[in-house]
């Protein structure tokens, strides 16, 4: 079977940057170890795996955060933190289908914007490691890799469906 993640690090991604892929791929297998023996999906648990993406310190971001040329900002409040640690523990608590609570964990590090740098790849990682859990590896990533909005929701139902597409070709 082939790992999705591992072939696109492999691929386009060392391509790109090979530092970048080897980041990543120490960062995916701290993900994994993680989600064999059971971790609590949290804050703490994230900003690990950033470290080995970033290659430094990855703390919880002290401001307003901005992307997508500055047209989308996640504001910071005095919930934030322990706002995104509630909704990433239902990702491993919640009764929705795998595929659904995969998909609403990578949104909420989308969304939540944690880390001033890398949030799209910590989403992946989130996704990826919640998978992990159930012993679900995708045979491909490359199609997750798409700009999402904040506000759409239909794109939110799709990402869910994508993400159960692929589980179901593995």
């Amino acid at each position: 079977m082939t790992d999705g993640f591992r072939a696109w690090c492999a691929g386009p991604v060392r391509l790109r940057d090979s530092g970048r892929a080897e980041c990543l791929l120490a960062a995916y297998a701290l993900a994994r170890a993680d989600a064999v023996r059971g971790a609590p999906l949290d804050f703490t648990l994230l900003s690990g795996w950033q470290c080995e993406v970033l290659g430094g310190e990855a703390p919880f971001r002290s401001g307003d955060a901005y992307a997508k040329g500055g047209r989308e900002r996640y504001a910071l409040t005095a919930h934030t933190r322990a706002d995104f640690d509630a909704c990433l523990r239902e990702a491993t608590t919640s009764e929705l289908p795998l595929s659904a609570r995969a998909a609403r964990a990578y949104l909420d590090v989308a969304f939540f914007h944690p880390f001033v740098d890398g949030n799209a790849r910590a989403a992946l990682l989130t996704l990826t490691h919640v998978l992990a859990r159930e012993d679900v590896v995708l045979p491909e990533v490359g199609p997750l890799q798409v700009t999402r909005y904040a506000d759409d929701a239909e794109g939110a139902a799709d990402l869910a469906k994508l993400v159960g597409v692929l589980n179901r070709r593995r």
